[in-house]
């Protein structure tokens, strides 16, 4: 059983190569499909970001059976979060827009992680974990594209990915941790051993 630390650290290294992976279709897009909307480019990497979460993060999942419990889970979590994230960003269209859509997001996903594992005494720590540490990857990786985007674009990508990636995956770890306190509680007192916290 995975302490906080520990489960954090399993959501930094998992989601940092999802991340990574997730936002290779820009430079793809930027340099042979032009042609192609934004839109297509969110749904690439969308798909991208599910197909990818299972094989890095299901671990977070205690128990057996974690893989396809994962992908059932955070795929319609991830759904919502990204429908009303470009929403939200598409309807105010700056700074605000990008801020309530990481608060509308996070919460719906919070909310939906809560839910899924009858933990819903812990969802206002879920949504804070998501949305905080979300925020901070996301806006750390914005301050160093932007210094690097002229002279050296691929590296400015890959940095806003590896920066996205690890504050998003220090939220899905400790939102899985907060989530699923009662089943560790379980499975220590089965095992005869304390919860590790």
């Amino acid at each position: 059983m995975p302490s906080l630390g520990a489960s954090v650290w399993r959501g930094i290294v998992g989601f940092t190569v999802v991340s990574i992976a997730g936002f290779l279709p820009w430079p793809i897009f930027d340099h042979w499909f032009r042609s192609l909307r934004e839109m297509h480019l969110y749904v690439a990497c969308t798909v991208i970001f599910i197909g990818l979460s299972g094989i890095c993060l299901h671990r977070l999942i205690l128990g057996p059976g974690s893989l396809p419990r994962f992908y059932k889970l955070f795929s319609l979590a991830f759904l919502f979060y990204v429908v009303t994230w470009v929403a939200l960003w598409d309807t105010l269209h700056d700074e605000s827009g990008v801020i309530a859509g990481f608060l509308g997001g996070t919460a719906i996903m919070g909310a939906i992680f809560s839910f899924a594992f009858g933990a819903s005494r812990a969802m206002p720590k879920v949504i804070a974990a998501l949305f905080v540490l979300n925020m901070l990857g996301y806006y750390a990786g914005e301050k160093i594209e932007g210094k690097l985007i002229i002279d050296h674009p691929l590296m400015a990508i890959l940095c806003w990915a590896l920066c996205y990636g690890i504050g998003f995956g220090a939220g899905l770890g400790a939102a899985f941790h907060f989530c699923q306190e009662q089943a560790r509680a379980l499975m220590a007192a089965e095992q005869g051993a304390p919860d590790p916290h």
